[in-house]
């Protein structure tokens, strides 16, 4: 789950990149807009991502594969 939701956070991570960079929404390019259902799940589950990844900020890290 954790490799998921950072694989997420990652995809909305560059998408923001490229909104600054370039003023281009990859994510609503590909979908057809941002009112679009597509989209709008996507960034639905680019924020759940986030907030799963903020707690692993509060999580010890026990073995490598926690990361």
């Amino acid at each position: 789950m954790n490799k998921a939701a950072l694989t997420l956070v990652i995809i909305g991570a560059l998408n923001w990149g490229s909104i600054g960079l370039f003023k281009f929404d990859l994510v609503a390019w590909i979908f057809g807009g941002q009112a679009s259902v597509g989209s709008r799940i996507v960034y639905t589950l680019v924020g759940i991502a986030g907030l799963w990844c903020v707690s692993l900020l509060f999580k010890r890290i026990e073995s490598a594969e926690a990361i």
